[in-house]
């Protein structure tokens, strides 16, 4: 199974100035994702964050925060028990007024669910596998790119990545996400994401 960027949400996690220092190849880490959140606008995927206790850890770092439709501040490590997936699954507007006083086939259908969502972030053993797990239960299809995430010790991380595995997240890179997003070399988007991963 390939990602397809029609049916994916990324979603950015706690990439914040406090923390970031702490973290195993924490410049790699955000410059990754500072190319997947580039290819996701590139390829018009939309794309929310999170803020961990942003008060003490500091708001989301740029370019990562402009990119971001929405920030959702949390103290929970699992961004699902802070209200994510009402962001990711929104729950179709009721009709105002009576509900016979518009016929059916003039009601608006409630948008597509993106059932994809594409996740990177940090701390990979707290908040990106809590939330993974989380979004998982709501029966999401998750997908985690590794090379976007970390954590402070890279046995954390691994770890990490070795149980969200065992649970059925699909483990990818950046490169993976661009492709299979991108899925021809004919896409119009080719060359600008070809030079944003080189």
């Amino acid at each position: 199974m390939l990602l397809d960027a029609r049916d994916s949400q990324l979603v950015l996690i706690d990439y914040q100035p406090r923390l970031m220092p702490a973290i195993a190849h924490g410049d790699d880490v955000l410059q990754r994702a500072a190319v997947l959140s580039a290819l996701a606008a590139l390829c018009e995927v939309p794309m929310w964050g999170t803020e961990q206790s942003p008060e003490r850890l500091g708001p989301m770092l740029e370019p990562l925060r402009s990119r971001c439709r929405r920030l959702l501040p949390k103290t929970a490590f699992n961004a699902c028990d802070a209200g994510l997936v009402d962001w990711l699954r929104p729950r179709s507007a009721q009709p105002a007024g009576n509900a016979r006083s518009l016929p059916r086939h003039l009601q608006k259908p409630a948008p597509p669910v993106r059932q994809t969502i594409v996740l990177a972030g940090c701390e990979a053993h707290v908040c990106v596998l809590q939330t993974a797990l989380g979004l998982l239960e709501h029966e999401f299809d998750v997908w985690v790119v590794t090379d976007a995430s970390g954590s402070r010790r890279e046995r954390e991380r691994d770890a990490a990545f070795d149980r969200i595995a065992a649970a059925g997240v699909e483990l990818v890179t950046t490169e993976m996400v661009a492709f299979e997003w991108l899925r021809d070399a004919r896409h119009p988007q080719f060359r600008a994401a070809l030079a944003l991963i080189k």
